[in-house]
């Protein structure tokens, strides 16, 4: 197949567009569709996806994302490489607003959610280290004040944290706390591609904070405050992308039968 799009860019909270002059393609799937059509144009010379996680207005919350339609989409397309920015909160008091993270390990504490596309046999993604090390990299080498390294607590949401769960969390050392970045890894790390987060801190968590608890309004607002910045950061490291060829994140399916079909 002679692939649409390269790399692929999943928009968070208030990211709903990134691209100039693109093509939209509406992909059906065997998962239903996705959260929306998926816009395609040219960044640094590559052929770049951009599909809004939440809808195009925010139609999708965090527990009702078609995560599996989404991952077949634009694995569709032919994306071999995914950055995925998204709002989360500090577990950390160093790690304030506007801080931008690029985790390394990934806590579930999702509740109701398809995270596979093995439904039938045996087939073990390996998923110790959740995360492209390679993309971490070019993140960090693009803009040098990026946090590198953290655990990030995925919780089922939509509700924010109690005090006492974001207390919890703090006290096993995980540094953030998020709503939708599981099952989207793992269902990348399945279809064979790379993928990192770039985790923009929004707000303090409960267990953190002293005052009131987190608010939508807050999380939306520094998100939107920073778009520029995130447009930014995404352009550049695009331009420094290494050949996906050879990484352990599509390396893992060597000798492996796969009981679920990729597009």
């Amino acid at each position: 197949m002679t692939a649409t799009a390269e790399v692929a860019v999943i928009g968070g909270s208030g990211f709903y567009s990134f691209l100039d002059d693109a093509e939209q393609h509406t992909v059906s799937t065997p998962y239903g569709e996705p959260s929306g059509p998926v816009s395609v144009g040219s960044v640094a010379g590559r052929r770049v996806a951009f599909l809004p996680r939440h809808g195009g207005h925010h139609e999708f919350p965090p527990h009702r994302i078609p995560y599996r339609a989404n991952a077949w989409a634009l694995r569709a397309l032919g994306v071999r490489q995914i950055l995925a920015p998204c709002a989360v909160g500090s577990l950390r008091p160093e790690l304030g607003p506007g801080s931008v993270v690029v985790p390394d390990q990934l806590v579930d504490r999702t509740q109701a959610r398809v995270q596979s596309f093995v439904e039938t046999g045996a087939c073990h993604v390996p998923f110790a280290d959740p995360y492209c090390e390679r993309l971490g990299d070019s993140v960090q080498q693009s803009a040098p004040d990026v946090v590198r390294g953290g655990a990030m607590v995925v919780v089922e949401g939509p509700r924010f944290s109690t005090r006492a769960e974001s207390q919890s969390y703090a006290a096993q050392g995980w540094s953030l706390v998020n709503m939708t970045g599981h099952p989207e890894a793992v269902l990348a790390r399945e279809m064979l591609q790379c993928y990192t987060p770039i985790a923009l801190v929004t707000d303090l968590d409960a267990g953190v904070e002293a005052g009131a608890g987190v608010s939508q309004e807050e999380v939306f607002a520094l998100f939107a405050q920073n778009l520029e910045r995130l447009r930014t950061m995404l352009a550049d490291t695009i331009a420094a992308l290494p050949d996906p060829d050879g990484c352990s994140c599509s390396g893992w399916a060597q000798g492996v039968e796969l009981t679920y079909a990729l597009p």
